[in-house]
């Protein structure tokens, strides 16, 4: 006989509880035995009112926007309506099967302003990072450093020169990603008056080379051109992990051009040496943190840079390269193939570039000649900080090296895990501190996942960690 159930949902009374309905071995159990966010309501008291109605609790929103990038929900408001009919996640953020799920609108309004204000995405980020130190998950040996381009959310039709005035509406009338651009040009400016900037025009709110193309919609993304591949905005996801197992030490979101990239790579390193006591033996790291500048930083350091050396000066057109010329550094001389002599006059170009010239006499009576120069005299520039790229090059073909660079791919897989399992291909948040949030965001969901799929298990209805 065929049963048939019945569709009426009248039933007055449930005996339900919802810690029964979440199986044992789900991953918002695992993670939800390692995080602690006991300091939440401490930390961020002196930024909420003493008097008014109460606000959304903050530990639910962290808790919420956790469940939004460890399981790929893209979007605010689909995170509401997840948390509404997904019963595992009403558990994890601590709710109860009748409890409202708060708007998504408040979430803007916390990021924008009391998150942002307090800085309560990174003590998250950086209370997972001291859990995976504690769990022993954290060699603190050797770390390896990269940068991925994430595209920005904007129509890349809407742009301008970056060369022409741009007529910006006023600030009262302008989104956050405007505001926020125009609140750091303000601040570049104050700068260049005091004296106080750098003149590297790195973060496209000041003086040096002016942009080719800016955004209308988001100003601060940068226009990325390579070959190959359509132009568009787009910001840069930095990582600095530890290559024991791939666990994110660092994660900042930053425009996506070398000059912020370097800066942030030094950054990262010294902020991981002052919240967590961790310098590495050495530090793993692609051709583009292979300047002069950040080698010579690591090195001063103690930090052995396993990354190539960045160099532009070998030749395409069939004249001598540098390579081609003998440093005596004794004499603080180049010999030319020809065996004669390049010397410095004390001129240091750009504060790095040590320029050092031929004779004009030795070349034009120099039989190579053509195969070296057509100026008069042949020049050869030498960075000021050369002998560290001497040292770096010769580590290259070290054991030590080899291991770096092959370790150094636990970091690309993290992006790749970024991308494609996490969906963070695209931004969704505008600016340069929307940028920022969502790179944190993500690099806690990873590290979150990471540390409950290596340490925790999950037997019947409770959840516990073993060291």
């Amino acid at each position: 006989m065929m049963g048939r159930r019945e569709h009426g949902q009248g039933q007055f009374f449930y005996e339900f509880t919802l810690d029964e309905v979440v199986p044992p071995d789900h991953l918002v159990r695992r993670i939800d035995a390692v995080l602690d966010l006991g300091w939440v309501h401490k930390d961020l008291a002196p930024y909420y009112s003493h008097t008014g109605r109460p606000s959304i609790d903050p530990v639910l929103m962290i808790r919420m926007l956790i469940v939004g990038y460890v399981f790929a929900i893209r979007s605010e408001r689909r995170i509401c309506a997840e948390v509404q009919v997904n019963l595992a996640y009403r558990w994890f953020c601590r709710l109860g099967i009748e409890d409202k799920i708060p708007d998504h609108s408040v979430f803007s309004r916390a990021r924008h302003e009391r998150f942002r204000e307090s800085d309560a995405l990174r003590r998250v980020f950086e209370r997972v990072v001291g859990l995976c130190i504690a769990a022993g998950l954290v060699g603190g040996e050797a770390f390896s450093i990269d940068a991925s381009l994430i595209k920005a959310d904007v129509d890349k039709k809407k742009r301008s020169g970056g060369d022409q005035p741009i007529d910006w509406p006023m600030p009262e009338e302008a989104s956050h990603a405007v505001r926020e651009y125009l609140a750091a040009l303000d601040a570049s400016c104050r700068d260049e008056e005091s004296g106080g900037g750098d003149g590297s025009g790195s973060s496209n709110s000041g003086g040096g080379k002016p942009p080719k193309q800016v955004s209308l919609t988001d100003p601060q993304a940068a226009w990325v051109a390579r070959k190959g591949v359509d132009p568009f905005f787009a910001y840069d996801a930095n990582y600095l992990i530890d290559n024991k197992f791939g666990i994110i030490l660092d994660a900042d979101g930053t425009r996506a051009n070398r000059s912020d990239e370097m800066a942030i790579a030094a950054t990262m390193v010294a902020r991981v040496e002052r919240r967590f006591d961790l310098k590495p033996e050495r530090l793993a790291g692609d051709t583009a943190y292979g300047t002069a500048k950040l080698l010579k930083w690591l090195w001063d350091r103690g930090i052995t840079p396993h990354v190539p050396v960045w160099d532009k000066s070998a030749r395409s057109d069939g004249k001598f390269s540098r390579a081609d010329f003998v440093f005596d550094k004794e004499r603080n001389v180049y010999i030319c193939p020809a065996g004669a002599e390049l010397t410095h006059s004390g001129i240091v170009d750009q504060k790095r570039i040590l320029p050092y010239r031929a004779s004009a006499n030795d070349c034009s009576i120099c039989k190579l000649k053509p195969k070296c120069t057509t100026a008069i005299a042949r020049k050869v520039s030498r960075d000021i900080d050369e002998d560290v790229r001497d040292q770096v090059r010769a580590l290259a073909n070290t054991e030590a090296f080899q291991l770096s660079c092959r370790e150094r791919k636990k970091v690309e897989v993290r992006f790749a895990h970024m991308k494609r399992i996490l969906k963070l291909d695209r931004l969704r948040l505008r600016g340069l501190s929307g940028a920022r949030d969502e790179v944190l965001l993500t690099a806690t969901a990873q590290n979150l996942r990471r540390l409950a799929k290596l340490i925790c298990r999950s037997p019947p209805q409770t959840a516990e960690c073993v060291a």
